[in-house]
């Protein structure tokens, strides 16, 4: 595993995973609901983890996620996570929602658990009804030592996505070694405010529950809700963390002296992995970073880098290696955010674009060189505030079209 240390009490562990952490193991199976790939995971931790989740915003939530939500909310803990691939087990009625709950009541029966300690999520087509014998077939299959494979979890949560996303950091807690892990999928219908993403999350860290959920909404809103690939915001996301208290460490709360320590690796791996999925967007050959400056409040910047990462004429422009700074500028005049035009100041990568409401000359062949890196960043200073946030995204590129033209078939 690569391995980086952040001021001396982060290390990071970018091959890391879900099982990095004390208790955990994972794995994949292949069980029909997709034609080859693996179709089928699951995260199970040894003793019931205390638990939190954010949810799509979007107002019609598939089946896996009202099961979902019902369950943790009975003791704020679970055990084990199962997630199909392939198929969304979205709008399928009641029928769905008895899919889910019999996915759920499947797989604890194979772990000799209670049915709510199972979370249960799906990916994949809107709209079909999974197909459950195969299903429960691969369910029962699924605890056998050979699917028990992290790296078989890892590609069996994943649709259109190119790579696996995956992440691990270690931090030290009352002298305890605390380790966070992290798996994600997601590559097109991603916009913030969660999309087509699921992320899973797994600590040993001994932390309660109202805490946990304190820190993960905080971390989402800084991490999985500053990316976009397309503006579509689905059906199904969600991001789940486990944590087991098998580290040892005392109770971490918001009053604990390494409160912070905590949620700054929660930040790392999240950050990473959403980072993973921006660059990951379907038909992408570009990560774009949009760095907000001097804004009023927290609200505004990210605004700015939302509307500047979500705007098609920019993520074009990006693919085509095209400097036309117009179009970043156009975008924080619609972000609704009250920007002083003379004040602004934009530039793209290195090179200053524009300042005091008017063009700054630059060499277009050297912008140009630079747009054909594989990371692109875009700096914009408001001059109004201190705020500041980083938002993700991608370009657009033909290849989107073609994928999603043709996502069912």
């Amino acid at each position: 595993m690569i391995q980086a240390t952040f001021s001396n009490k982060i290390v990071v562990l970018e091959e890391g995973s879900v099982t990095i952490p004390k208790g955990y193991k994972a794995g994949g199976i292949h069980c029909g609901v997709k034609k080859k790939k693996l179709d089928l995971g699951f995260i199970v931790s040894e003793v019931p983890a205390t638990a939190a989740g954010v949810y799509t915003t979007n107002i019609f939530q598939a089946a896996p996620l009202i099961v979902t939500q019902e369950s943790i909310a009975k003791e704020n803990k679970i055990q084990a996570i199962l997630v199909n691939s392939g198929n969304a087990n979205a709008c399928t009625g009641e029928q769905g929602l008895l899919d889910a709950f019999e996915m759920q009541k499947s797989f604890a029966a194979e772990l000799g658990i209670k049915d709510h300690l199972v979370a249960v999520t799906s990916t994949g087509v809107i709209g079909e009804l999974l197909p459950m014998e195969k299903i429960n077939t691969g369910i029962k299959q699924i605890l056998q030592p050979e699917y028990e494979i992290e790296a078989n979890f890892k590609q069996a949560i994943l649709t259109t996505d190119l790579c696996t996303k995956q992440m691990a950091v270690q931090i030290k807690i009352d002298g305890k070694t605390v380790s966070i892990g992290g798996a994600a999928k997601g590559s097109g219908m991603i916009h913030p405010n969660m999309a087509t993403m699921l992320g899973f999350v797994t600590t040993d860290a001994n932390i309660a529950h109202e805490d946990l959920l304190f820190a993960l909404k905080d971390v989402t809103n800084k991490t999985f809700n500053m990316i976009t690939v397309d503006g579509d915001t689905s059906t199904n996301d969600m991001v789940l963390v486990m944590a087991n208290g098998l580290a040892e460490n005392e109770m971490l709360t918001k009053d604990h002296p390494d409160w912070n320590l905590f949620v700054d690796g929660l930040k790392i791996v999240c950050e990473s992995l959403a980072k993973k999925i921006a660059r990951d967007g379907e038909g992408a050959t570009k990560l774009i970073e949009v760095q907000v400056n001097g804004a009023d409040n927290l609200e505004a910047a990210r605004a700015v880098g939302k509307s500047i990462i979500s705007s098609n004429l920019v993520k074009t422009a990006i693919f085509g290696t095209d400097a036309n700074w117009g179009r970043i500028v156009t975008a924080i005049g619609y972000s609704g955010v009250a920007v002083e035009p003379y004040a602004l100041e934009v530039a793209i990568g290195p090179y200053p674009v524009f300042a005091n409401g008017l063009p700054i000359p630059f060499d277009e062949a050297e912008v140009k060189e630079y747009l054909e890196l594989d990371t692109i960043k875009i700096i914009v200073d408001l001059h109004q505030g201190e705020s500041t946030v980083t938002a993700y995204g991608c370009d657009l590129t033909y290849d989107y079209i073609k994928i999603n033209a043709s996502y069912r078939t």
